[in-house]
């Protein structure tokens, strides 16, 4: 079940701990995609507070929000570029898309395999993906009180299983949010030595979210080869006289 778009807009710009995360997290989708210039890049479920860097420099920016989230206006003080739409049935073109960004959407999916299907149609050639998901293993998937802590958590194992079953090629593991989900202001002060500490220990496990890039796997036809050509037709009659030829 999604949650809803302005308990989300509350949790990540109106409260201390969800800016934190936020800064934390989209540390990281830089480390996988330092720019984008040129390209199409899109996000799925509450991706905004990752898409921001993106703006000036890529050809387009779509922040697409489910209709069970509900969907509100983005960026601020600039022309919109977020549309509500169908889980499983995004308003793009097959193969429109050069990066894709999913937060808080692949969790809390109520149709996760067709939810993944998408993702693969939209993407292009070379496309990639990046899946941010809460860790089983991590703190901030117990804390109700955040938005890691609904829908389904995720194994590295079990991601990447599920990534592959659908066509997606995992290619780069890391992990966010290492420090405690707590409001207490030494805990949020110090966020970003436990972030810097964190990825140094451990590429994924302790983290509170895992983060996998993928890549769009794209099979060469397979199956029986049929041939344009007629076969060549048989010989039943060779070695007769043909109608009208002259005896030999």
């Amino acid at each position: 079940m999604h949650l809803d778009v302005l308990d989300l807009r509350n949790f990540y710009y109106r409260t201390n701990l969800g800016r934190a995360a936020q800064r934390a997290i989209r540390d990281q989708v830089l480390e996988f995609w330092p720019e984008a210039k040129g390209q199409t890049v899109a996000g799925f479920g509450f991706a905004v507070p990752l898409l921001r860097p993106y703006l000036p420099e890529a050809r387009r920016v779509i922040a697409l929000m489910p209709g069970q989230q509900g969907v509100m206006p983005w960026p601020a003080g600039q022309a919109n570029v977020s549309v509500l739409c169908e889980e499983t049935a995004w308003p793009l073109q097959d193969g429109f898309v050069d990066k894709l960004v999913l937060l808080h959407g692949l969790e809390t999916s109520e149709n996760p395999s067709a939810l993944l299907d998408e993702a693969w149609r939209v993407l292009g050639p070379g496309g990639r993906a990046l899946f941010v998901v809460p860790n089983r293993s991590g703190l901030w998937a117990r804390r109700d009180g955040t938005p890691f802590g609904f829908g389904r958590p995720y194994s590295s194992g079990q991601l990447e299983a599920q990534l592959r079953r659908h066509a997606f090629e995992p290619e780069r593991f890391r992990a966010a949010l290492f420090a405690p989900p707590a409001n207490r202001r030494f805990w949020l002060r110090t966020a970003p030595m436990w972030e810097n500490a964190g990825r140094r220990m451990s590429a994924y496990y302790a983290g509170g979210v895992l983060m996998v890039e993928a890549a769009k796997r794209v099979y060469r036809p397979s199956g029986t080869v049929v041939r344009e050509e007629l076969p060549r037709p048989l010989r039943i009659l060779e070695g007769l006289p043909q109608p009208g030829a002259e005896p030999a």
